[in-house]
């Protein structure tokens, strides 16, 4: 398989050009076509020259996902479900404005991100890791879910809806959303790399990505927008304390005390809360940024007001913020979302011992958002249909 083209940065990409006697401009040119407007074929970039199209071709492949469901929640969050060129399926999750998330206030909406198809880490209430580690997610794949969703809006818009799914094609499969867009604006302008997968394990690709949708010829969307989650790879988050760029940081967090943690996330065994929060006041320290501590309340694990104190602690510690998020619950896992009262006294005994905390408020209960739900539910009905066929 050729490599994709929004897999190479544009240093590579200006040596290749140099190599072929390509004058700078038409760089630009390509550049844009493939963040600006997001191009999804070759066949669109029509101020590049034939010949110089048909170079690319020999030597880059031009992937966007495809969408192939969306679930749109009634607080207006969006589910996304793409297939990738190898027929591998990830989700991508649109979250409306709302000044509470991360870093700065959005201007219209986040976008939570991929970076693996399934996950390795077993953390025993999430969905991502059900059916295994398959694979990490190539830079391309990890950008391109920003400029598919941002094709899907300008075609929406162009047809007067933000709902409107892709047409099937003759063989079912769906089609990549349609037209390209007209403008340069950002429809995502925060990202939250947070969905299916351990960030943190697939770092070199995922930092590839971020650069690209970093930089003014890519995605120009601002490093202190982009808020990379781990579920604590401590040496990981050294590495990302001494990269220049600004990125902020999110711990998941989920345990206040290693007792908790490692009931419910394996990964607290090889890096128990010691060495977590070292790694991450090394991170404090090269940064200045404020991290933070993301809180899942699931019932009768964590969310007891004993785990308030520990937790407050650790927040004081890290000059920290906390953000409490009421389990989506999980087909098939025994854990179960802790009543509003219940949520609503743990962010209380939080405040009340001095720490800056936000509860989140229902985002997209209603449309599977716990990450990798929808990819297993669809994995599962594909697998229904081809056995069905087989036996007919």
């Amino acid at each position: 398989m050729l490599p994709d083209i929004r897999s190479q940065n544009r240093d590579t990409l200006a040596a290749q050009f140099a190599s072929w006697n390509q004058p700078a401009y038409r760089l630009d040119q390509l550049l844009g076509w493939l963040y600006a407007r997001r191009a999804a074929s070759w066949d669109e970039m029509s101020n590049l020259p034939k010949a110089l199209r048909a170079q690319l071709v020999a030597i880059y492949s031009l992937n966007l996902p495809l969408l192939v469901t969306k679930q749109g929640s009634r607080d207006t969050t969006q589910k996304f479900l793409w297939r990738l060129a190898d027929g591998a399926l990830i989700e991508s999750v649109l979250i409306p404005a709302n000044p509470a998330l991360y870093g700065e206030a959005s201007d219209r909406h986040t976008l939570c991100i991929s970076t693996q198809v399934g996950c390795a880490y077993g953390c025993r209430f999430c969905a991502s890791g059900l059916d295994g580690f398959k694979r990490n997610l190539a830079p391309h794949e990890i950008s391109g879910q920003i400029l598919a969703i941002e094709r899907w809006a300008d075609s929406s818009a162009e047809r007067g809806t933000r709902s409107a799914e892709p047409a099937p094609s003759a063989s079912g499969t769906p089609r990549s959303p349609l037209p390209a867009p007209r403008s340069d604006d950002r429809v995502v302008n925060n990202i939250v790399v947070m969905g299916m997968g351990e960030p943190m394990a697939n770092y070199d690709n995922l930092m590839t990505a971020l650069r690209t949708l970093n930089a003014p010829w890519g995605g120009g969307i601002g490093a202190r927008r982009i808020t990379i989650s781990t579920s604590g790879l401590a040496p990981r988050i050294r590495d990302l304390a001494n990269d220049p760029l600004q990125f902020r940081l999110a711990i998941s967090l989920h345990g206040a005390t290693d007792e908790v943690r490692e009931k419910i996330m394996p990964v607290n065994r090889k890096y128990p809360l010691r060495d977590l929060t070292a790694a991450c006041e090394y991170y404090v320290t090269h940064k200045g940024k404020m991290i933070t501590l993301e809180y899942i309340l699931i019932a009768g694990v964590n969310d007891s007001l004993a785990q308030t104190r520990p937790l407050a602690d650790l927040a004081h510690r890290l000059h920290a913020k906390v953000n409490l998020i009421p389990y989506n619950t999980v087909e098939g896992l025994p854990w179960s979302r802790p009543d509003d009262e219940t949520c609503e006294a743990f962010a209380g005994a939080l405040e009340h011992e001095g720490v800056t905390a936000t509860l989140r408020r229902e985002k997209g209960h209603d449309i599977d958002a716990a990450c990798g739900q929808l990819r297993l539910k669809t994995e599962k009905a594909e697998a229904n249909s081809e056995d069905a066929k087989t036996q007919s």
